[in-house]
């Protein structure tokens, strides 16, 4: 994996593993994809053991995959066994509980070597995995190393009392393969084979080690405060990057030039303002205002407008979008799916009234019109909504994908609009951009609150406006998990969905996935439970030290289907006589919007859908909501699923189905979502609970995230610090020309998908 080493000596860092490894390990390293001596010393331990504290094997659990430190306290063998093998056994202690080791062989000799390195009383780390023979726990054919390697006394009495890294490793590679294959590369490296990216003043403020003083101290500590020093230093490294890669992108957005779009007195958004049933809540005008000042600057806007679930986005941005029609722009409005963008649409025309009926018989004499564009159209409304965006009739485009092809024009874009953005590409924004013919504004949306840590790193070239009032009038939702072994409690789930339509409501029932014999279908975006590599928190239980596979997860039940689960409830009689409908993904387009329209009227009162109704989809009578497999989603993403209910007058439900472990990060995420309705204390515990790589977004990608050593739950003072060393060096060196090791870093480490998740503009 990539690291932040930019080499400059490459007779030395460049050189092929297979000079320094031998032929043996090089195909083993090769599968970590190192294969420089560069490589290697980018590949850095990922946690480390205190030779002098034993391990408490009383608290080992069968089953998990351990590195541990003891003491040998006897061996027996080798012997030959019935079955024709030979077999070694030994004993390690803590000093209270014994872990036995047990190797076979089919020949004396090799156990003889073991027999040779566990002699009692020697001390050494042993890795394997936890099982049970004969009423006690065993590690099987477990790799070690004694930590007072008698061949090379001098040397490991030193070493014996240092901390040991582990590394990551994979199938036939061991600990001691890689810590020796670092030593010796490490040894003759001086501060000359490291160049530093940071400016000298920058590390001295922070008190910082040099870049040398870093690789030495995270492959060969002394002590527990050397490894420390160089994490610390790690971390404000990657910190630092990504900022100043931010503060360049700030640089460049300022000195480009925009059309202003000023408001115009009399224009459409007066008229708009003039007649809305309802009062803008404080947090919609302050942020209108905003947005309003920056429309009318030379320099283009560049704004992520976040909201909880039901704030008023829409409003916020559909003004914006009439302050530029105003000014003579158009504005563009890419959703990511063919619903969002249809119901996007509907929702703009019901609220601008005869304001969207430019040109038409009844339309105001203001008006403008409102273009729908999407890849399914017809021809003859592809062909209109073509003519209206390129003559300018439509001052709102509306669209999917379908706006970025070569055949749609504008004929003056002024502001894109991007909801959810990040589902879209880089390249896919860049192409819509480019369709203004300049630089028009941007201002993107989100419904996923976005705590500040995250807003530092993912969005830090972009102004944020936070929306966190919900409209008068909504009732809000009650939230309750519904333990999936309990029938009982089922029951009475289904007969609280009957009770909600007897009563005039709506109900959505959300699976993962659409067809029962189909993997998790691309609209789930399901979350897997395990920690985020590179913490300081062990993490044996997802990869053996010696390269062996992660322990197997405990089976789950198969994911619950759209195509199972409506003919099940189909078949209720507690829901006798209730029409019940399908929204997933595979429908055509036209299917779609008349299953939306059955639910939204009432004819079809249950939808069971996939999370394509995840966001957008407004009914006001929507007033419960079942989650199927409700542990296997993300906190944001219940959070914006049962966003769909209880947005009119009368309360929502939302009921979360699920079997989870009590203690257990899905038994977190419930309870938290049961507890408060909080949509940025929800994000915090969410990002507490997600990897690394999906905070920032890089599993939209397929990418993994390039960070390894900073976390933006925890390193909020790093970032902000980074931030502001960034943006100084970058003010005075706005290309970097000074700093090359800085650019080449960014370079390196945001390349290609690499900066999915940093590219929002």
């Amino acid at each position: 994996m990539p690291g932040l080493i930019v080499v400059h000596q490459p007779d030395r860092l460049s050189m092929s593993l297979t000079q320094a490894a031998g032929k043996a390990l090089v195909p083993r390293l090769e599968r970590l994809g190192l294969g420089t001596v560069g490589d290697l010393l980018r590949h850095y331990p990922r946690r480390y053991l205190e030779p002098s504290t034993l391990t408490d094997i009383g608290a080992l659990a069968t089953g998990e995959r351990v590195t541990i430190v003891a003491d040998v306290e006897r061996v027996q063998g080798p012997r030959r066994t019935r079955t024709g093998l030979f077999v070694l056994t030994a004993s390690v202690t803590d000093g209270r509980d014994r872990l036995a080791l047990t190797f076979f062989a089919k020949r004396e000799g090799p156990l003889a070597y073991h027999a040779a390195q566990l002699v009692p009383g020697r001390r050494g780390t042993f890795s394997g995995q936890v099982s049970t023979w004969q009423d006690g726990r065993q590690l099987t054919h477990p790799t070690y190393e004694m930590l007072d390697d008698e061949q090379a006394e001098g040397r490991a009495r030193e070493r014996a009392g240092w901390p040991v890294p582990l590394y990551p490793l994979t199938a036939k590679l061991e600990q001691r393969h890689v810590r020796d294959l670092v030593h010796q590369e490490l040894t003759g490296l001086g501060p000359s084979h490291f160049p530093d990216l940071l400016p000298d003043e920058v590390r001295a403020r922070r008190g910082l080690l040099t870049w040398a003083e870093t690789v030495h101290k995270v492959h060969e500590p002394h002590e527990e405060a050397d490894w420390r020093a160089a994490h610390r230093r790690l971390r404000y490294q990657e910190a630092f990057v990504l900022q100043a890669e931010l503060a360049r992108r700030r640089a460049r957005a300022a000195a480009e030039e925009a059309v202003a779009r000023p408001p115009r007195a009399g224009g459409l958004l007066e008229a708009f303002d003039a007649r809305l049933p309802f009062t803008l809540t404080a947090g919609q005008r302050e942020v209108g205002a905003e947005i309003a000042a920056e429309l009318a600057r030379p320099v283009p806007m560049q704004r992520l407008l976040q909201g909880e679930v039901g704030s008023g986005k829409t409003v916020v941005a559909l003004r914006a979008m009439l302050q530029v029609v105003d000014a003579g722009g158009q504005a563009a409005l890419l959703a990511p799916t063919e619903v969002l963008a249809a119901q996007h649409a509907r929702s703009l025309r019901a609220m601008l009234g005869d304001l969207a009926e430019g040109g038409l018989l009844g339309g105001a004499e203001t008006a403008t019109r409102v273009a729908l564009l999407t890849g399914s159209a017809s021809s003859a409304a592809r062909r209109a909504a073509l003519l209206e965006a390129a003559s300018g009739q439509a001052g709102i485009v509306v669209g999917t994908h379908a706006l970025l092809s070569d055949v749609v024009q504008f004929a003056e874009l002024g502001l894109v609009v991007v909801d959810e953005q990040h589902r879209f590409g880089v390249e896919q924004r860049d192409r819509l951009r480019a369709k203004a013919g300049g630089h028009p504004h941007l201002l993107v949306m989100t419904a996923t609150p976005i705590p500040r840590t995250v807003a530092m790193t993912v969005f830090g070239d972009l102004e944020t406006s936070v929306l966190r009032e919900v409209p008068a009038g909504r009732s809000g939702v009650q939230t309750h998990v519904v333990p999936a072994g309990r029938p009982t409690w089922l029951e009475r789930t289904w007969r609280r969905v009957r009770e909600e339509v007897d009563g005039g409501g709506r109900a959505y029932v959300v699976c993962a996935r659409i067809d029962p014999d189909s993997e998790a279908d691309r609209d789930a975006d399901l979350v897997v439970d395990r920690a985020a590599p590179g913490d300081d928190a062990g993490d044996d239980a997802l990869l053996d030290d010696d390269g062996g596979a992660p322990a197997e997860a405990p089976a789950r039940p198969p994911l619950r289907a759209v195509l199972e689960v409506v003919e099940e409830l189909r078949a209720l009689p507690v829901l006798a006589g209730v029409p019940v409908g399908t929204l997933h993904g595979r429908m055509a387009p036209e299917d779609k919007e008349r299953a939306l329209a059955d639910f939204a009227s009432g004819r079809v009162p249950v939808l069971v859908s996939t999370t394509v109704v995840e966001v957008g989809v407004d009914v006001p009578e929507a007033t419960v909501m079942v989650v199927l497999d409700a542990d296997r989603f993300g906190v944001s993403q219940l959070h914006q699923l049962r966003g769909r209910i209880g947005r009119g007058s009368a309360p929502g439900v939302c009921l979360l189905v699920a079997q989870v472990e009590p203690g257990s990060p899905a038994a977190t995420r419930l309870e938290t979502l049961e507890r408060t309705t909080d949509g940025f204390e929800l994000a915090t515990v969410d990002l507490g609970l997600r990897r690394e790589g999906d905070v920032l977004g890089a599993a939209q990608s397929g990418a993994s995230s390039s960070l390894r050593f900073l976390r933006v739950t925890r390193d909020a003072e790093v970032i902000e610090q980074a931030r502001q060393d960034a943006r100084e060096v970058v003010a005075e060196d706005p290309e970097l020309e000074r700093h090359p090791l800085l650019r080449e870093a960014i370079e390196a480490e945001l390349r290609g998908d690499r900066d999915e998740f940093l590219d929002r503009t």
